[in-house]
């Protein structure tokens, strides 16, 4: 456990996650969470969690998050990835000039932001605001997103930059484009702006105050961190939640197994007894929530360093390598049955490897950029 009892999210999400995994084979149909599902995220809690200037609320922590996203997870994989990007979208609005902020939360807790901070669009300068036209692929929720955050590439003073523009459902397209293996269920569409869109100043700020996490009317330690220190524990607890929800679904098909002579289990060249392999995997997943727990308290603490932005990115990134490797793991040596397609745990394989794939989770990036901040190498 994180230990983060302050948090309201983490028996919500508890309450909720029988109802995400009874969803779940739905949600993989239709590609996008089951409206009944997505309506118990909102009410959890969890798009509002790093809120800010909701009134009678204070932004929740990374540690808080953390665990109640892991805990969804366990039932559905795609429920608690979206549950952790929209939370992590809603906290990039603290960046926005007041006025922007207020539109956003104009209407409140009910209130959901999705996000694409990658610069598929382009945008040009108007009359009191920006025209933004563009596709972002890959917007996990979006389809019940009452904004966006979408980043657009500019020309300001002569040169070249990004900005991040907070756009209403109203003034955008959702394409149907997400056919992937896994994750199927998080409904991250294609969202499309056209040369009609004027997006004013209010609800814009520059990509590079987002990545530095210094906004001037924040001062939460959720609103103030890099983007980086953070970003990786949104999309690693989703697989930490869905590994745990493999390894309990393994145990009970491989309890037929047990009961034949010697106890065993097949796993490669011979046989490895049951305890073993259990007691491994579990391991795997506790050394895991240490490294998001220790990732999770840096920036709760706030004031992070460039080295611990840097440490926290490798950590997420060698968590999401390990929980792959334990998710091969099951599915190998829980037999024929669990590769059925109606079978969770090879649902939650699917999953986890297709989260670990995301760009914000890859090894090598994220080890070379520690290992050159923490001065192991020559510069």
């Amino acid at each position: 456990m994180l230990h983060a009892p302050q948090s309201p999210l983490l028996p919500a999400a508890r309450a909720m996650a029988p109802l995400a995994a009874e969803h779940s084979a739905a949600a993989e149909e239709r590609r996008r969470l089951h409206p009944a599902v997505a309506e118990a995220l909102i009410a959890a809690g969890f798009p509002r969690h790093f809120a800010p200037d909701l009134p009678d609320r204070s932004p929740g922590t990374f540690t808080g998050l953390v665990e109640a996203v892991a805990a969804l997870g366990e039932g559905c994989a795609s429920a608690a990835w979206v549950a952790s990007v929209t939370a992590s979208a809603g906290r990039l609005t603290a960046h926005l000039p007041e006025q922007g902020r207020a539109a956003v939360w104009e209407k409140g807790e009910g209130t959901v932001v999705a996000a694409g901070l990658m610069p598929s669009g382009t945008a040009r300068r108007v009359p009191g605001g920006w025209r933004v036209r563009g596709e972002w692929a890959y917007i996990s929720g979006v389809d019940f997103a009452g904004w966006t955050l979408l980043a657009a590439r500019t020309e300001e003073a002569g040169r070249p930059n990004v900005r991040v523009f907070a756009v209403p459902r109203a003034d955008h397209t959702v394409v149907d484009a997400w056919f992937v293996i896994g994750m199927r269920g998080t409904g991250s569409h294609t969202v499309v702006l056209d040369e009609d869109v004027v997006v004013p100043d209010e609800r814009s700020v520059p990509l590079a105050a987002i990545l530095r996490g210094r906004p001037a009317a924040a001062d939460a330690p959720c609103h103030r961190m890099p983007l980086k220190a953070g970003n990786g524990l949104t999309l690693t607890a989703p697989l930490l939640g869905a590994a745990r929800g493999a390894l309990g679904r393994w145990r009970e098909l491989t309890g037929a197994k047990l009961a034949a002579p010697g106890g065993a289990i097949s796993d490669g060249p011979g046989p490895v007894p049951y305890e073993q392999a259990f007691s491994r995997a579990e391991g795997e997943l506790d050394a895991v929530e240490l490294l998001l727990g220790r990732a999770a308290g840096v920036v709760d603490r706030g004031g992070v360093t460039s080295v611990e932005t840097a440490r926290n990115a490798r950590d997420c990134a060698l968590a999401a390598e390990r929980l792959a490797t334990v998710v091969d793991g099951l599915l190998r040596t829980a037999g024929t049955r669990a590769q059925s397609e109606a079978e969770a745990l090879q649902r939650h394989w699917r999953d986890v490897n297709c989260g670990a794939g995301h760009s914000g989770l890859q090894w090598a990036p994220a080890a070379s950029t520690y290992a050159r901040l923490a001065g192991a190498v020559g510069r």
